[in-house]
């Protein structure tokens, strides 16, 4: 794992996003600088079940390199099974998710709610790791709530069942999304372990990724929903971390161009009809903060089709260009 860290072109990774890391996504974060991407989190059992909607989130390119491609579930040979199926479709780096809070996940006895067993947690690991011959990542939260912080402790149990590395979300899984992401056990987990360190939550700015580095001495940060709308925070992360001065936020033009290759890819990936309906929330993104979005944001959510989004998408950025915006940052 260490020769694969060496091997990337930066330390700004793109997060395991459930319902939008698909392949037109990460080909963007990429083009952008991002030096590691994931797949949403996908279902062993569905993996196992040959389950044609759980197949399709591991569709990739030769452009789509290097990938982590994350499973979660709570048996060890299902995901073991699960494990080797994603590397046989092409994963550099297997990722086990040991942090998802959502009570579906939580329900069946995977995601964060494996903190609470260490033992499970290490035939989990261990059982993963023998059955591919790719890397093997967890992806942890700081601890199940505030009184059991054991971000340290599951750290050390997957290192020592074979883990490649291990990604630390500072929050805890009762915290959900809200909050602040406590950093300091970043720092604690990357002080406790030899493996490598991925350090994730706030980082929204290019600023906050090179704070998270100087603070935690995380080998990596990995940035979830800092991304939204604004996939070019990779390019600001890098040049920052290349003590150059961060140039990275796209003119008026420029964000329009990005905004229709994006949605280019969805509909030439994923197909017209599904790019026009997941591709909405994405326009949501990328107008946000820009001068009457919100206008522009509640007209796009009654649209029905492609054409009358891109109709409008022309028109407001037309009155943009007479008008020049205000981005608030």
């Amino acid at each position: 794992m260490v020769d694969i860290i060496n091997s990337l072109r930066g330390k700004a990774f793109l997060a395991p996003l459930a319902g939008i890391s698909n392949l037109p996504f990460r080909l963007m974060a990429r083009s952008f600088g991002c030096a590691l991407a994931y797949t949403e989190m996908v279902s062993s059992n569905g993996l196992i079940r040959k389950a044609d909607k759980t197949y399709e989130y591991l569709q990739t390119c030769a452009e789509d390199k290097p990938l982590g491609m994350q499973i979660f579930g709570a048996e060890p040979q299902l995901l073991a099974k699960a494990a080797l199926i994603a590397a046989e479709r092409g994963a550099d780096l297997i990722d086990i998710n040991m942090g998802c809070p959502v009570k579906k996940v939580i329900k069946s006895g995977a995601g964060a709610i494996l903190m609470k067993d260490p033992g499970l947690i290490a035939r989990i690991v261990a059982s993963v790791k023998k059955a591919v011959a790719v890397p093997v990542t967890v992806k942890i939260r700081s601890g199940w709530n505030r009184s059991s912080i054991n971000a340290v402790e599951i750290a050390r149990i997957a290192e020592d069942s074979g883990a490649d590395a291990v990604t630390v979300h500072g929050r805890t899984a009762d915290q959900g999304y809200s909050g602040m992401a406590d950093w300091k056990v970043i720092a604690a987990v990357k002080e406790a372990v030899h493996i490598p360190v991925f350090g994730n939550g706030d980082i929204w700015h290019p600023q906050d990724a090179v704070r998270m580095i100087a603070q935690t001495s995380c080998d990596a940060v990995m940035v979830g929903r800092g991304v939204l709308g604004n996939p070019w925070i990779f390019t600001g992360i890098n040049q920052l971390l290349a003590g150059r001065r961060e140039d990275c936020k796209p003119g008026l033009e420029q964000r329009y161009e990005i905004i229709k290759k994006h949605w280019s890819l969805e509909a030439e990936i994923c197909g017209s009809r599904s790019a026009t309906r997941n591709f909405r929330k994405h326009l949501l993104w990328y107008t946000k903060g820009l001068e009457g979005s919100s206008r522009f944001r509640n007209l796009v959510s009654t649209l029905p089709d492609r054409e009358s989004m891109l109709n409008e998408l022309d028109k407001y950025f037309l009155s943009l260009a007479v008008t020049p915006p205000e981005i608030i940052p």
